[in-house]
This record gives structure tokens, sequence and C-alpha cells, in this order.
């Protein structure tokens, strides 16, 4: 089988490196892919804007199966572009991805199929939206209604915070047009988890849990920001917490979808609040997860080009996906100035004093035979090891070997999950 990834991050990379240990994969395509991606798979320099471009050389090329990384082009439909093309395409269409490219419009479908979730009001006029926090006061929740690169979500501790955000999302345009219409929400309380699941329309098959960390600083202090590092299995979604997850919310998810003429298929991502009421969905995501994805996948025991044809044909099974007795850690290494700005150009040293650990790129350039820093986000380092406390131990050994100017680094990824256990 021919398969091509589209992105060129994290995830992206993750995915290629899972999908080049594949038996039924033949050839391995990155577009655009990176520097290094180019290890597993041949890169070919097409803009992830250019959708008809990228259908065009995928038709060209023979390519058996497209597997879509990032949410734009998911939001923007280069599905459905592909689908026409009679190519197979592990994302979900256009319709579906609104499940991540409009909050108001996943949690309509929320209320209307019964979906646990935050009690919440939409609008499109900032005054309204500031009346209505001041009759529920703070803390409270402002969300864009579009995409915003994960940042799009003010927890506001205060009337005035929220407020702000109210102005800086609808008045100031921070988001552009993706602030054009806002969320405002309760905060919930309880830990935050996230379950991804490979979906075929039909069928649903959870993957493991995994904890994201999306603040800048230790202790979940600080901005937000795509996520710092994560680690699976997540110790607070017990086997019973996963059962529920999956009938009561992924279950009614798919099937209202499918019940508005809507088939879902690639990737569902559920982003959970574990309250005392039992878990609530804090957003939706049409796509794997970054950072998630890099300590969930290097825990399938399964074919993952094998699962996901399954999922672009119907004919997905439970069977298909099993995983390793152990534990992964991916802590994410950010650039001088994350995530307000990025710094670019530092080299980065140490890669190769690595060990038994993988390391995927988010935002690197090679330049003169070294890769140098290129986005906010830079590495992923990640390890599996037999327990959670020996995954953290080894990825922060591996950190410590890797160096650039600036970089920043939580220490306490995973450390919610050792509570659990302890």
């Amino acid at each position: 089988m021919k398969v091509a990834v589209i992105g060129g991050g994290g995830r992206e990379h993750a995915l290629a490196w899972k999908l080049a240990q594949s038996p039924t994969v033949d050839s391995l395509y990155a577009i655009p892919g990176s520097a290094a991606m180019a290890e597993v798979a041949t890169c070919v320099n097409i803009p992830l804007s250019d959708l008809d471009g990228i259908a065009a050389y995928c038709k060209n090329e023979g390519i058996d199966m497209l597997v879509v990384g990032p949410e734009v082009p998911l939001t923007e439909g280069l599905a459905d572009i592909c689908q026409k093309q009679g190519l197979a395409v592990f994302g979900p269409n256009k319709a579906a991805a609104q499940m991540e490219g409009s909050k108001v419009f996943a949690k309509n479908l929320m209320k209307k199929y019964h979906v646990p979730t935050a009690a919440y009001e939409s609008f499109t006029d900032g005054e309204a939206a500031k009346a209505y926090i001041h009759q529920q006061g703070a803390p409270i929740v402002v969300k864009a209604d579009g995409l915003a690169a994960g940042k799009g979500v003010v927890v506001a501790q205060t009337e005035q915070e929220a407020l702000d955000a109210v102005d800086a999302m609808m008045k100031d345009h921070i988001f552009g047009a993706s602030g054009g219409r806002i969320v405002v929400e309760e905060c919930m309380v309880g830990e935050e988890a996230s379950l991804l699941a490979f979906v075929d329309g039909k069928t649903i098959v959870p993957m493991i849990s995994a904890q994201d960390h999306k603040r800048i600083f230790d202790g979940d202090k600080g901005p937000n920001t795509g996520g710092m590092g994560a680690y699976a299995p997540a110790p607070v979604m017990t086997p019973e917490l996963v059962k529920t997850v999956e009938t009561t919310i992924l279950r009614p998810v798919v099937d209202g979808l499918r019940s508005e003429g809507i088939t879902y298929q690639g990737c569902l991502y559920a982003g959970l609040m574990i309250t005392a009421d039992g878990p609530k969905v804090v957003e939706f995501n049409c796509r794997f997860g970054d950072p998630e994805t890099q300590a969930v996948l290097p825990l399938l025991d399964g074919d993952l080009a094998q699962i996901m044809y399954a999922c672009t044909q119907g004919t997905l099974q439970a069977d298909m996906v099993s995983w390793k007795q152990a534990s992964a850690c991916c802590v994410i290494m950010a650039s001088a100035g994350y995530p307000a700005s990025s710094h670019k150009g530092d080299v980065i040293t140490g890669l190769d004093q690595v060990q038994d650990a993988m390391v995927f790129h988010s935002g690197t350039a090679e330049k003169d035979g070294q890769y140098v820093t290129n986005g906010g986000r830079v590495l992923g380092v990640t390890a599996v090891a037999p327990t959670l406390k020996e995954a953290i131990a080894e990825a922060y050994q591996n950190v410590q070997r890797i160096h650039f100017d600036g970089q920043q680094v939580r220490s306490d990824i995973g450390a919610k999950g050792l509570k659990h256990l302890q």
C-alpha cells in the first residue's frame, strides 16, 4: 500500500514513524513533511493550503490512502476533494470536521443528543456575552468558535478577565474570523484527560487514554499552549471510565452525526473533564492530538495502516487494535518566547546522544547539516517503559542530553499520573 501523511509537525512525524513499521505499507510519503520525516518518508513540497494540488499529486502517484494530521485541511474539506478523486482518506469530511471547526456546532450537537458537557451559551454580540458573564459570575470559560491552534480558550478566574477575553476575541480579533462567534460556558472542575478513538462511521474502537499538559509552566501555570507534554495511559481514566465515555459520549456523537446525515471516519478525539458527576466533554478534535499522538502510538501493538484503511472502508474491527502493557511519556521542548512567539534558527545539539527514546520533530529545520529550531514547540522526546515512573525518568534523562538556546521544558509531565498510582 502507498500511504501519504499530510502535515509536517510532531504528530505527523509520529504517524509516519508508526506507519513506516507497518507490513502493509510499501511506500510512504509526507506532504509537505519535514527534514526529520525524510528519514522515514519521501517528502513532497506541496503547501497544506493547496488542497487541489495535494489531491492531484496523490491521484497521479497512485496513493492508496491519505492520513491527514492537522485540523485545518480537514475543516477546509481536503477529505471531500480527495474522495471525489476516488482516494481513501483517514480523516473526516468537511461536515464531520465541524466537530472541531465550530465549537457552537459541537455544543449544539451534544445538547441535542444528551452528551454530558459544560452548560453554555453562544454569542455573536459582545455586549450580550458580557451581560451573560455578569449574570453567571466567575470562574467562567470563554472560547473562540473557530480554530485557534489550541489557544482560543480563556479560563477566566475573574469577571474582568472574562470581559477582556470577549473584547480580545470579538473587538481586537486576535483569532481573526474564529472569534466572530464565541461560546461562554461554565468552568468545570476536575482532572482533564483525552480519549482518542478510531471510527469507521459506525464502529468505534477507543485507543488508550492520555493526559496532555496545556499550560507553559509547571503546576499548570501560565498561558495555554498547544501542549507541553503527554503521557499514556492516564490512570485517572479507569477501564470503567473508558467504557462510560464510549457509551455516553463517543457512541451518541457518532450516531448523532449519522442521524444528521454525516458519516464520521478517522480519529475522533474527546477532550474530557473527569468531574464529580462523571466524565464531561471539554472539546472535540477531528484528528489525532498533538502531543498525545507521540505518547499513544508508541504503545499501539497493531498494524496502524491496516486499522486506518479499515476506518476508510467501514470495516473496522475491535480485534485489529491492541496495546502494549507499558507506559509512555512525551516531554515537549519549546523555543524561547513560546507560546507568545517562537525563536528560530537556534542550533540543536545532543540528538545523537539520545538512548532508548524517540525524538519527534515538531518545529525544526535542517541548516548546514544541523537541526535548528523552526517553531514554538521544537521537539517531543518520548520514552516507553514497563511503568509510568520509568517512562517519565527515561524521557527526562534524554531531554537533558539535548540542548538549544532558550529552551523551555516543563519538569512535571506525568506527575498527576504518579499521584493516582500512589
